[in-house]
């Protein structure tokens, strides 16, 4: 089922490329696109320079453009999310009620500096999250805390309509064995764009299985093949210029 579903996702890339190269989808009528990554582990293994930016500047332009990534592996989405607050009898392992928020004011921090002096037309967030929300059971809180994560960035860059787009955990725990919520957060990312009004998700489930960066051959791993990250990019790229471009 893996292998179907690379075919047809690389067919469908290979023809979406050879349009973007041919003219612009989309052009800024005041100001410049900007597209913000992060999240954690698998966000941070992908490569925006060689599997992201190609596609968003063949199709806006590279002088249209500002891509602005900042993740770090292992953290929960509290450290994204400021006003996240445990429920009594879940608090996570460790919980510093300090720290929340922090990784959030450092790509706030270089979003900023990225953006300076510059007019944005249009936001993309593409958030790539939830394995460490996944083993320390807090799946309930998690759609919470990604809507109010998307507020916080409306409020900060005062730009009211943001694009979001999620890459769905994969299908490493489906038995939730190692993980207990991992089923969870994957079935709450893909209600999301319910209760937002131009998001999408993205598949994961057949990048995880190959020859990893190491050279290790892997199969259901929490991260993702060297060709994994590859089609991870460009299918973040496609998502987020057809949300960019939706009627």
């Amino acid at each position: 089922m893996k292998k179907w579903f690379c075919m047809i996702g690389l067919s469908l890339l290979l023809v979406s490329c050879a349009n973007q190269q041919s003219k612009p989808l989309a052009t800024a009528a005041s100001g410049k696109h900007l597209f913000i990554l992060s999240g954690q582990s698998n966000m941070v293994g992908l490569n925006v320079e060689n599997f992201f930016t190609p596609l968003v500047n063949a199709s806006l332009g590279a002088d249209n453009t500002v891509i602005v990534k900042d993740a770090k592996g292992a953290q929960p989405i509290r450290r994204w999310y400021k006003n996240w607050q445990p429920s009594p009898n879940n608090i996570p392992p460790k919980y510093d009620a300090q720290k929340n928020g922090i990784l959030y004011k450092r790509l706030l921090f270089k979003v900023n500096a990225a953006i300076k002096n510059e007019t944005i037309e249009s936001v993309t967030f593409i958030w790539m999250q939830g394995e460490r929300d996944a083993r320390e059971k807090q799946a309930h809180l998690y759609q919470e805390s990604f809507l109010g994560l998307v507020e916080q960035l409306k409020n900060d860059l005062n730009h009211n309509n943001i694009n979001v787009v999620i890459g769905r955990l994969s299908d490493f725990d489906l038995t939730n064995s190692r993980y207990p919520h991992w089923s969870s957060i994957r079935e709450i990312q893909v209600a999301l764009p319910q209760a937002l009004s131009n998001a999408a998700w993205v598949n994961t489930d057949d990048l995880n299985d190959g020859v990893n960066k190491q050279g290790k051959a892997i199969d259901n791993d929490l991260h993702y093949s060297v060709a994994g990250y590859k089609f991870f990019g460009q299918r973040l790229a496609e998502s987020a210029l057809l949300l960019l471009n939706k009627p």
